[in-house]
């Protein structure tokens, strides 16, 4: 008889761990920075972010949306991002603090 993990069930450990991939490239962990508990436009990100394209900060928050890390909303010509769920944050912390100095 197989044992069941009983931290989490296979979806969630599927869910979570599509998550963390779509969080694991340098570039959205900036733009998870940048966005913080606020909701921010995309052409406010690429100004905040810097050294890369608007189109490319664009393709990182649309993965990063359909992995469910990011909500997004439209007013007029401006789109706008913020986290799915703030407790990321205290993810991103915790993870910031065990790896300081590796």
């Amino acid at each position: 008889m197989q044992e069941r993990n009983k931290f989490m069930d296979d979806m969630q450990i599927e869910e979570v761990s599509r998550a963390m991939k779509a969080m694991s490239h340098p570039l959205r962990l900036k733009i998870l920075c940048v966005l913080g508990e606020r909701e921010i436009s995309v052409q406010d990100i690429f100004e905040r972010v810097g050294s890369t394209t608007q189109s490319n900060i664009s393709q990182h928050l649309a993965l990063m949306r359909e992995k469910g890390v990011l909500r997004s909303r439209r007013d007029a010509n401006r789109i706008y991002y913020r986290l799915s769920d703030v407790r990321m944050l205290e993810v991103l912390t915790h993870i910031r603090d065990s790896f300081a100095g590796f």
